[in-house]
């Protein structure tokens, strides 16, 4: 799950009560899908910082809440809001998520790139033009990079 770190990086997350925050303000509809229909309570994620100095993984998040209507797409007065989403029928969604670790160091995208032509060569986030904020990953992909965040030099 990518987000810009000026407006919600890892160090917001830590800092918010019991380390959990709703992951709000999707607006695109195949990251809302996946919100919507594919994150239950206990998947975990990884947080990855874009748009910045060092773009890359910062750690992991628990989903302490599976998909649910997004309220800031309610709120006239929120910059989420939506005037064409309505309560009886949500166009956006969000889950709450809970800080589980943050890495020594960031796996940055340079590294993660490193292996585009082996065990991450389908990772998502490494395809030109990506630019979903949500992305899903396999098992032996989130192992594999738990094991780069866990090496030094990575």
């Amino acid at each position: 799950m990518k987000s810009e770190p000026a407006t919600f990086g890892i160090d917001h997350l830590a800092a918010a009560p019991r380390s959990s925050a709703a992951w709000d303000g999707v607006r695109n509809y195949q990251s809302r899908n996946m919100l919507r229909d594919d994150f239950g309570r206990g998947d975990q994620a990884f947080f990855y910082h874009s748009s910045c100095e060092l773009p890359g993984i910062y750690g992991t998040m628990r989903i302490v809440r599976g998909g649910h209507p997004d309220p800031t797409a309610f709120d006239p007065r929120h910059r989420h809001y939506d005037a064409g989403s309505a309560r009886a029928n949500p166009r956006w969604y969000q889950v709450q998520v809970q800080l589980l670790s943050r890495f020594a160091q960031p796996v940055s995208l340079e590294a993660l790139r490193k292996h585009a032509e082996g065990p991450l060569r389908h990772l998502l986030v490494l395809r030109r033009g990506n630019r979903l904020s949500i992305t899903p990953v396999t098992t032996d992909e989130w192992n594999f990079i738990l094991r780069l965040a866990a090496t030094p030099s990575a």
